[in-house]
């Protein structure tokens, strides 16, 4: 393992040396970062084979860098955070992050999750694209393009990007920061703008067998029609 660059990310320092020194223990060279602009920095002048992340950071959060450089031919991601909850977990897992571990931890069980992630990296077949299917709507995550009954549906970039938000969480209620934070990677935009694209996704989505239900008070959640 010596020479295999784990990229340990956090804004806590006292965790960041922690899983340095593991890390370093266990033959790895260990890069840190202690942002997320710094982050994604790194990422692209080290080029780590793994990414210890945190989900709190400043600038980009850890589930906006997931985004950018996790999944299928990213790189692997394991969230070490004090976030606990299911929807982080989902999230985390299902924007691309491999594994999800809360604090406090055992560093020594880190170290094997990086292996095993790792190991799984250098061994596994690869994977085949990455498909969500609920009714008759399919979505291609990978080729960024969603069908009904085999037609493709007009979609802009950002909707595509609520539309798979919402179908990663079926029947789950997502409240508009949530929506902001999943599908925009921000929670800058004013909420009405998830409103607006909600309007335009429903009525894309007729005939598909899914809708998007108005929870009052709450948010949003997509659900198959009976």
């Amino acid at each position: 393992m010596n020479g295999t660059v784990v990229l340990v990310a956090d804004d806590d320092e006292h965790t960041v040396e922690l899983v340095s020194l593991y890390l370093r223990r266990a033959g790895y060279s260990v890069e840190v970062a202690f942002d997320g602009d710094q982050t994604l920095r790194k990422v692209r002048e080290s080029r780590p084979a793994l990414v210890v992340l945190d989900i709190m950071m400043p600038g980009p959060d850890g589930l906006q860098i997931c985004r950018k450089i996790g999944g299928r031919d990213g790189v692997p991601i394991l969230f070490l955070t004090a976030r606990s909850s299911d929807i982080d977990k989902i999230a985390g897992l299902r924007l691309g992050a491999d594994d999800y571990i809360t604090k406090p931890f055992n560093p020594d069980e880190l170290v094997a999750r990086v292996d095993a992630i790792l190991r799984r990296a250098r061994t596994d077949p690869r994977m085949p694209s990455a498909r969500l299917q609920l009714a008759h709507l399919v979505i291609d995550l990978d080729g960024r393009e969603a069908t009904v009954h085999g037609r493709a549906i007009p979609l802009t970039p950002k909707e595509f990007d609520l539309l798979a938000t919402f179908a990663h969480f079926p029947n789950v209620v997502l409240d508009r920061d949530r929506l902001l934070d999943l599908a925009w990677g921000t929670s800058f935009y004013a909420l009405r703008t998830v409103d607006v694209h909600v309007a335009r996704l429903r009525e894309k989505l007729r005939g598909s067998g899914v809708r998007i239900e108005t929870v009052w008070g709450t948010g949003y959640r997509l659900q198959e029609e009976a």
